[in-house]
């Protein structure tokens, strides 16, 4: 055959099977052969004989006898199965052959009774031990001829049979890595088809209302394992059910695995999904129960099932008597809630592997035997025959089941290989409110009397009639946060009000504490100059006295040589010296006497007698004057960066090698000038990255404020992203942002080369890069899914919604800003932006106008001392779905049309919060809030506004905050009075024309623009305007 055996695996487990059967536990102890006889039936899918089989050679072979004795083995079987076989016959030369018993193989004659076989097989089981009992799995019978003749031939002699099923599934119970591979893959694809295929099918079915049968929704979830795009890369011919999945609704449950999927249409209440995908011969399985609407009572039974599955996933340990774990949790739900004890299922799952169901290892208060490391176990339990009390007739009754595939470890609890989300909130499916109810309660009524037709038109005229457009319903969202946000704003100041922001004084530097620590150098006693390293301090001669200045002190130096002279300028930090700046001007004691600068001169020229120029001494200290200080900068940069560093808690390494991992990573900001690669593992409280150099980076799960997946659909980086809540200390800075992440394709293209779009190599490179782009996606899911489920939720990895994405410009570049549910990010270009949604307190659009193609965003934030976040260059045609998404997330917007001074507004506030909030609050921004009375006084200023680009900076943020504050109605009384003083402006202007040729050429200009600029604004009667000479 073409067919390869793996011989390795075929020796370790044999060697397994007959050291098991030497120590002679249990029914093993009871057998001198064993007997595995396997027939031709296709309707048997599982049988020990066939497992056995699978498990030592990797295929099902049918019409094969095999007699295990104690010395030898010996296959009775067809020409071809025996070639295939001889691959593990021929020993000679293989170390791990060593210890197993010599291969007889026998080829079945197809048209004879075989009984010279029959015959050899049975001499050798007589010469087995004792040769009086043979092991057998009793259960498996298979029809045929064949098999009845060699079952009789084995009758005729008397041998006594022993049932060894529970002993051999104990054997091939534990895993060995590479078949715990195969079912965490099995595991992974039926959480892909559950999730991906199954859960969006019922969240369809509900959403429009349609009637579908269990048993036709069963069919469909079996026909999609057909499609490659849910077998996470799996080949479809090695994938099939365990069992054809079963769904469940409306009253009737059987929380087994044994019952088939009804053609009852399912029922919008709790509905059950079972469903097990086997792959390249392992089994999975998965339960989960969906809820549509559930009351409160049914949120609690659930969540109560929750931790009674988190209780048995920490009980279910190696060396745990597998009775033992079903009693601890038995007597859990009997102390939390006895009521629903006699509800629970009656065993909790049982072994899986090859077999989906192990008989003799199932979950139960009788099982005494032990769990292993390495064992994988289908852990199901539920509740049935619940009873709502407040529920439709075909509502009261009801089930809750869940379940995963999960894999036993030497001391922690067990890995859940099935990680699809399963809380409250993951599972519940909530459609209306109660007033939505009463309502639907009183139009059945109407609709039993109309009838469905008349019922739909008689709604959809009261829609057309009735029905809000989204604009006026965000409006009236609007008004509502409106209120809502002064209150808040204003009580959350309230409590704030006291705390006091005071500026750090200046860190007064003493060079020496007493006289004893000054140096005795030579240098001093010449009056020179001299740097002390130890104490960073120079020692100046200042009229003949040495006097010390700590390195602090120095602002700069410089040294120039002027003929035969060099002179070397010192500048000291002085009260007032660095404007505008905080540093260096805010001084322990500024009224006393400061040391502005000093400057020494010495001669070129050497004297006779002298050894060296005088000058050199100044060349020396002007050298190590500047290393002195350098060195001292940088130290001081680094404290100052330590400033306020929250201590974090230590890493607690988890030595399991199964550790959550990710390699080839590349760390943004890097820790070395160059960047490089490393791996991130997950561990117990944290996440720590391991670059190639050997630098460690610890980032704990309690710390991080956000985790963002950035997928690299559309990117051509694929990142994790660590938003954290307190910085942490790496490459000597400080960093709130830290993100991993390696390269998906070419960031740089060849554009020298020749490009055709058929060209077989350019195809070949891009379906190379979609895979490699499938592959880092899939294992960068997997690798969330995993922490996820080692973090039990606490961190949830959010992943941006490219949809809702707009472009803009936080920073120097434009950039795609896209939502998450609970933040606005960009992490794929450097420096990363994120802004928490619950921090924001309004966001105000600035510069919506027709004629401009772009706005500017302003995010506003519950801390007023925090400096407001500026977006700019957003497209206009992206402000209403923007608008969209924030009145979705209750956060309050407003637009203007001109920019505002926000430092200064944001001062004013702080200042006088109780002023602020009498004069309205943040209604000042929104234009409806002024009432449609100021209509026109609000257009002129808007012309004003748009005609006023020349105006200098301050003067606009003078006027602006004079609009957003002042509560005096002068300006709009002038507008009502004027009536059409407009005219008239423009006959005075005509009537000037005359004086204003005389004036200069410049103040002719200057008078021009104010005079237009007058005539829009209409701000003063004609006979009171002055003229500027």
């Amino acid at each position: 055959m073409a067919v390869n055996l793996d011989k390795e695996a075929y020796y370790r487990r044999i060697k397994r099977l007959y050291s098991n059967w030497k120590k002679g536990e249990d029914e093993f102890g009871k057998v001198d052969a064993i007997v595995v006889s396997v027939g031709v039936d296709e309707e048997i899918v599982y049988a020990k004989s066939t497992a056995i089989q699978t498990w030592l050679f990797g295929y099902e072979l049918t019409d094969t006898i095999v007699v295990f004795c104690d010395t030898k083995i010996i296959f009775l079987a067809s020409k071809k199965k025996v070639d295939f076989l001889r691959q593990v016959a021929v020993t000679k030369g293989n170390e791990n052959a060593n210890g197993v018993p010599p291969i007889t193989l026998l080829t079945r004659e197809k048209n004879e009774s075989n009984k010279a076989n029959f015959d050899k097989m049975i001499e050798a089981i007589k010469g087995s031990k004792e040769g009086k009992t043979v092991g057998v799995f009793s259960k498996d019978k298979f029809p045929g001829d064949y098999m009845k003749s060699w079952n009789s031939a084995l009758s005729s002699e008397g041998l006594e049979r022993v049932d060894i099923s529970a002993v051999v599934a104990y054997t091939m119970a534990v895993k060995e890595d590479g078949e715990l591979n195969l079912m965490k893959k099995a595991a992974s694809i039926t959480s892909d088809v559950y999730s991906k295929f199954f859960k969006e099918k019922v969240m369809e079915i509900v959403d429009a209302d349609e009637k579908v049968r269990h048993s036709k929704l069963a069919e469909s979830v079996e026909k999609a394992i057909e499609e490659k795009k849910y077998l996470g890369g799996a080949d479809p011919s090695t994938v099939e059910m365990c069992y054809p999945p079963i769904i469940q609704s409306g009253g009737n449950y059987s929380l087994k695995f044994s019952v088939v999927s009804d053609k009852n249409h399912m029922h919008f209440g709790a509905i059950t999904c079972a469903m097990g995908i086997r792959y390249k011969s392992y089994c999975s399985n998965l339960v989960r129960t969906l809820m549509v609407d559930p009351t409160q009572e049914m949120q609690d039974n659930y969540n109560f099932l929750l931790q009674v599955e988190e209780e048995l996933q920490k009980e279910l340990k190696h060396g745990v008597k597998i009775c033992d774990a079903y009693n601890t949790v038995l007597e859990y739900v009997k102390k939390e809630k006895p009521d629903l004890v006699a509800k629970l299922t009656k065993n909790l799952g049982f072994a899986m592997g090859i077999e989906f169901r192990e008989g003799s290892l199932v979950l139960n208060a009788k099982n005494q035997y032990k769990l292993k490391k390495g064992m994988v176990l289908s852990i199901s339990l539920g509740f049935s025959d619940l009873v709502t009390k407040d529920g439709k007739k075909e509502e009261q009754k009801y089930a809750l089941f869940i379940g995963d595939t999960i894999q036993i470890n030497e001391e922690e609890a067990a890995t859940v290989l099935t990680p699809v989300k399963k809380k409250i909130k993951n599972v519940a499916i909530f459609l209306k409110n109660d007033d939505e109810e009463d309502e639907d309660e009183d139009g059945d009524d109407a609709e039993e009397l109309l009838g469905k037709g008349a019922r739909s038109a008689a709604l959809l005229a009261d829609r057309t009639r009735n029905e809000m457009t989204a604009e006026e319903k965000r409006r009236a969202h609007q008004k509502e946060l409106a209120g809502h946000l002064n209150e808040e704003a204003k009580r959350r100041l309230t409590e704030q009000k006291g705390e006091q922001h005071t500026q750090k004084a200046r860190k007064s530097n003493v060079s020496y504490k007493n006289v004893s620590q000054m140096p005795r150098e030579k240098e001093i006693r010449d009056m020179k100059i001299y740097i002390d390293k130890k104490y960073e301090t120079v020692v100046m001669p200042v009229f003949g006295i040495a006097t010390p200045f700590h390195i602090a002190t120095i602002k700069n130096i410089s040294m120039s040589v002027e003929g035969d002279y060099t002179y070397l300028r010192i500048n000291f930090y002085v009260p007032g010296s660095s404007l505008g700046r905080q540093e260096g001007n805010i001084f322990p004691n500024p009224d006393a006497t400061f040391v502005k600068e000093i400057t020494y001169r010495a001669s070129n020229l050497k004297a006779p007698g002298d050894t060296s120029v005088p000058s050199t001494n100044l060349q020396n200290a002007f050298r190590i004057i500047k290393e002195v200080q350098k060195r001292y900068k940088t130290r001081e940069a680094e404290e100052k960066e330590k400033e306020g560093i929250v201590k974090q808690d230590s890493l607690v390494i988890n030595l399991n090698r199964s550790n959550p991992k990710l390699k080839d990573l590349y760390i943004r900001p890097n820790i070395a000038q160059k960047r490089m690669q490393g791996s991130l593992e997950a561990h117990t409280n944290g996440f720590r990255f391991t670059s190639v150099r050997g630098d460690k980076v610890d980032i704990l799960y309690n710390n991080i404020k956000h985790a963002i997946f950035q997928p690299c659909d559309g990117e051509m980086i694929i990142v994790l992203h660590f938003h954290l809540k307190n910085a942490i200390m790496f490459g000597k800075r400080r960093h709130t942002d830290v993100q991993f992440y390696t390269e998906v394709g070419e960031i740089t293209t060849d554009l020298g080369k020749h490009q055709h779009m058929h060209d077989r190599d350019d195809l070949y490179a891009e379906q190379m890069e979609r895979e490699m782009r499938h592959k880092l996606k899939s294992a960068f899911k997997n690798f969330i899914e995993k922490v996820e489920t080692l973090t039990k939720e606490e961190l949830e990895f959010e992943v941006p919604f490219r949809d809702l994405g707009f472009q803009g410009a936080p920073y120097r570049s434009t950039c795609l800003l896209q939502p998450t549910s609970s933040s606005l990010v960009n992490v794929t270009e450097w420096p990363p932006f994120v802004v928490t949604l619950d921090e924001v307190e309004l966001v105000h659009f600035e510069r919506v106008q027709f004629h401009l193609k772009n706005f500017d965003v302003v995010i506003v934030y519950k801390d007023y001392n925090k400096k407001v976040t500026m977006i700019n260059a957003v497209p206009v045609n992206s402000l209403d779905p923007i608008k969209e998404w924030l009145n979705s997330c209750d956060i309050k917007y407003t637009e203007g049309v001109q920019s505002l001074n926000w430092t200064k507004i944001m001062k004013t506030i702080v200042d006088d919060p109780e002023g602020f909030f009498e004069q309205g609050g943040w209604s000042f921004l929104d234009p409806e809030s002024e009432g449609s009375g100021a209509e026109e006084d609000s257009e002129s200023e808007m012309e004003d506004e748009t005609f006023n680009p020349s105006a200098d900076e301050e003067e606009e943020e003078e006027e602006d905050s004079d609009e957003d504050y002042s509560s005096d109605t002068e300006d709009s009384d002038y507008s009502a009075s004027l009536g059409s003083e407009e005219e008239s402006g423009k006959d005075w202007d005509e009537l000037e024309e005359e004086a204003r040729k005389a004036d200069r050429e410049s103040h002719y200009e200057d008078e021009d623009t104010s005079n237009r600029k007058r005539k829009v604004r209409s701000s003063a009667p004609p006979t009171k305007k002055k003229r500027r000479s």
